[in-house]
This record gives structure tokens, sequence and C-alpha cells, in this order.
């Protein structure tokens, strides 16, 4: 069974969001493909030591910094890192993660100045995702990753 890493703030069960809040994917497919087992869920920010909750932090080109003022690049460079090696030791067919995140961000990102402005841009794992070969999906392209599992079965 070809397998999907996901982000695991959107696979649910655990809660790693930065806020401590829960934002669970209900769309019908992803739920299949939990159900399945197909997902491998995981949060970078976690897999990199930090804790839940955290304070917000936001990419700015090789940086991540929290609203606090701390350099976080480091713990979120190791989750990358993580993220890339579970990706592989899986073979997953591609990624499905959270949309604006730091580390999860496909398209867009806040821009590190701490006023809710969203760039285009990626976040830190995704980008390593992406520099090792994988397809990265938000989650608001959960048709479009179906039909990419499709042309793969």
């Amino acid at each position: 069974m070809l397998k999907i890493l996901t982000s695991e703030c959107l696979y649910g069960g655990r809660v790693v969001r930065y806020d401590g809040g829960e934002v669970p994917e209900t769309h019908p497919t992803y739920l299949k493909w939990k159900e399945e087992g197909r997902l491998i869920p995981i949060c970078p920010e976690v897999f990199g030591g930090l804790p839940t909750p955290r304070p917000d932090s936001q990419r700015q080109g090789d940086k991540v910094t929290a609203c606090t003022g701390v350099d976080v690049t480091a713990e979120y460079t190791k989750g990358a890192v993580e993220a890339v090696r579970l990706a592989k030791e899986n073979d997953v067919a591609f990624c499905i993660m959270k949309q604006d995140s730091p580390s999860c961000g496909s398209k867009f990102i806040y821009d590190g100045t701490f006023t809710d402005t969203k760039v285009p841009g990626q976040g830190l794992a995704v980008e390593m995702l992406r520099d090792a070969g994988f397809k990265v999906f938000a989650e608001e392209d959960i048709e479009e990753a179906a039909a990419y599992l499709e042309t793969l079965l």
C-alpha cells in the first residue's frame, strides 16, 4: 500500500499545534486514507524538540523566529530532517501538509512580521521534502492528491 506523509495536526488524535488547538482534516478521502492505515503523521516542530503549546513562529528567509524573538531555526531544521527521514523510510507516495505553517506550508507562509500577512512560500519541512524529491499537497488539495494517487496505483 502506498503511504502518505501528513502533518500530525491534520491527522488528529494528539495535540501538537503551537496554540494547543486542533485542526483535524475531515475530507472523506483523507478519512478513508486514515482508516486504511495509509497516513504517516508527523509534526516537524514537535520532532524538532519544541513543546506544545509553544510561541507562534514564522519563517523569514532561512530563519525561523518565535514571536518572543528567539531563533528556533535549529529546532525547525531538526524536525524537517526527521520529516524527510520518515518519508524515505516509509517510501511515501506524496505528502499532505498544513498550509501556512513555518514547517508545513506548501503555498503560503506568514511573512515573519507577526502581522498576519501571508506571502507565497513554503515551510522548512516542505522545502526539504521537495528538495528530496517528494510531491507535497496542501490540505485543500486533497482531490488533486487523490487523482495523483490514482496515477500511481
